[in-house]
């Protein structure tokens, strides 16, 4: 068993929400000193509170990234902080942008400045693969909050924090994610409404997430980006599956079930990146995951089993999706059918 949090102090922001939920139970393993639970929801909050009312180094903490103040009093005696918390629906942050700036980019300062302040030794922040080429708010916003991470690297002096960010591709099963949405409708209106058939998604699941999320988090040096290699799922391979196995489950015929196609929604994308070429050509490639040194920090960044990446983009477009009996072993695996 890893001791690397054992007797210590760890702040999860947006721990409600489906990777907090997970880092904390995973943390919970490791024994630490107590797990501070921070976010602005007091109903998901008094939830996990009656879920986990028997372990007694938890504490809820109501708050907003956007406030400073609240931020820096919740990181007091802090040694390791998780941001996950974020706008992160892409029509939400289409029609309320600036909602999106305020929470994802100048919420993420003032982390970083919280964590400075507090003497904080390590931050981890979780971006998404969006944030790559971004052709809507929340892959901007979360781009930015990138550059704000590795920035506050350089920016630290004296200041002895490790800052470092997980770039996520779409996390199976999570909140608002598609795998319960076509399942809702299979349910309530006998179709599924598909962006593209043709569209392909980098895919990972929650338990990837989140030691993704706690490796980093071990391992980070200083301002780098980690990136875990996930598989690519077709849209239209995930839909046939769910509508097979909801079938088989409710006892229905599947040709009974509609699929309907709806096009791109504002600034969705039919194809998602994991890392530019540009990345690439300076990532270090470990057996589970790409790591992006940071250039500005200005330190030699090493690691165990760590060989030069391939100088190439990694694109959904480029890599050959999972078959359809792979995605079906993969969510049955995960319990998500």
């Amino acid at each position: 068993m890893n001791s690397f949090f054992t007797d210590k102090k760890v702040l999860i922001i947006g721990g409600t929400g489906t990777i907090g939920q997970s880092l904390l139970k995973r943390l919970l393993l490791q024994n630490p000193s107590v797990i501070r639970i921070f976010s602005r929801d007091e109903h998901k909050q008094f939830e996990l509170q009656q879920q986990m009312n028997e372990f007694h180094n938890i504490r809820y903490l109501i708050g907003d990234v956007r406030d400073a103040a609240r931020l820096e009093r919740a990181m007091q005696g802090i040694d390791y902080v998780f941001h996950v918390a974020a706008m992160k629906h892409v029509p939400a942050c289409e029609y309320n942008p600036f909602e999106a700036v305020q929470t994802n980019i100048v919420g993420t300062q003032n982390v970083i400045q919280a964590a400075l302040n507090s003497g904080v030794k390590r931050v981890v922040f979780t971006s998404t693969d969006k944030a790559i080429s971004p052709t809507n708010t929340y892959g901007a916003s979360k781009l930015m909050a990138e550059r704000l991470i590795s920035s506050a690297q350089y920016h630290s002096g004296a200041n002895e924090t490790i800052f470092a960010a997980v770039r996520f591709g779409n996390v199976m099963g999570s909140r608002g994610s598609v795998i319960p949405l076509f399942k809702s409708q299979i349910r309530t209106n006998n179709e599924i409404t598909v962006t593209d058939m043709s569209m392909s998604r980098f895919m990972m699941t929650v338990n990837q997430a989140t030691s993704l999320t706690m490796r980093a988090m071990e391992r980070a040096l200083g301002g780098e980006v980690f990136v875990l290699k996930m598989p690519v799922i077709s849209l239209a391979d995930l839909a046939s599956v769910i509508i097979e196995e909801t079938a088989a489950k409710f006892e229905f015929d599947p040709a009974t079930i509609s699929i309907r196609e709806i096009g791109l929604r504002p600034g969705e994308k039919m194809y998602e990146e994991l890392m530019t070429y540009e990345e690439a050509t300076g990532a270090l490639e470990l057996p589970d995951m790409f790591v992006i040194p940071n250039a500005y920090v200005g330190r030699e960044y090493r690691y165990e089993d760590a060989k030069p990446a391939d100088k190439q983009s990694y694109s959904s477009y480029e890599v050959v999706p999972l078959s359809k009996q792979d995605v079906r072993i993969l969510l049955r695996e995960e319990g998500l059918l």
